[in-house]
């Protein structure tokens, strides 16, 4: 049994093995990762739009959706394009537009621009969250791939919790407004560092570039 168990723990541990050696993988995890955590300006949305903005719960719910009408009118025009070219720089770019229009989003004080630099933003996540989801799924291989998933979607999911606290933190600190300048610029900050820190994810060409590299050095259990 206790043999059992130490197998058990060597396969938990697997994906984040795979993850850690596997650059372009790291890289974009990471990238999006801090992307989500800094650039929260969801969470202080109902803060926005009443004291800021000063829309009532009609326009607060037009830019609640604003993010997956954005969204998904990327993922439609991703759908029917052809593959990425240059996906490394493609990502990286898509975060910075991400920070972009977080920074104009928390100095609006316009309903409409507010609520456009919503909907970019979304566009601007989906072509960040494709490309990795891609990448996930083209360079693990099939023993390692629900793994390295796993290791994904908890990275991400928690995140975004803890991009909620951060958000709200940092606006009962310094103010709404300063928190999601703040984000946006942190989010610009993690873009040129994901840059500097992983060239292979800054220099990929195709997202099938590539074989999937196969597993070794004890990263299978």
């Amino acid at each position: 049994p206790r043999k059992r168990e130490e197998a058990s723990v060597r396969t938990l541990l697997a994906g984040f093995r795979f993850v850690r050696h596997e650059p372009v993988i790291f890289g974009a995890i990471t990238l999006d990762l801090f992307a989500v955590f800094f650039g929260g300006a969801m969470t202080l949305l109902p803060v926005y739009a009443k004291d800021i903005l000063h829309v009532g719960p009609n326009g607060f719910g037009w830019l609640r959706a604003a993010p997956a009408i954005g969204a998904v009118l990327i993922a439609f025009v991703m759908a029917h394009g052809g593959p990425l070219r240059n996906a490394g720089r493609a990502v990286l770019w898509s975060v910075a537009g991400f920070g972009v229009t977080t920074i104009i989003f928390g100095v609006s004080r316009w309903y409409w621009l507010s609520l456009a630099m919503m909907i970019a933003a979304g566009a601007f996540d989906m072509v960040s969250v494709v490309i990795r989801q891609t990448l996930v799924q083209v360079r693990t291989p099939d023993a390692m791939r629900g793994r390295v998933s796993a290791v994904n979607s908890l990275f991400i999911d928690t995140s975004n919790e803890l991009g909620g606290f951060e958000s709200g933190a940092t606006a009962a600190w310094f103010g709404p407004v300063a928190s999601v300048i703040g984000g946006g610029i942190a989010t610009l900050f993690v873009v040129g560092a994901v840059a500097r820190w992983w060239p292979e994810l800054r220099d990929l060409r195709t997202l099938q570039e590539t074989e999937p590299p196969q597993p070794s050095g004890g990263l299978l259990p």
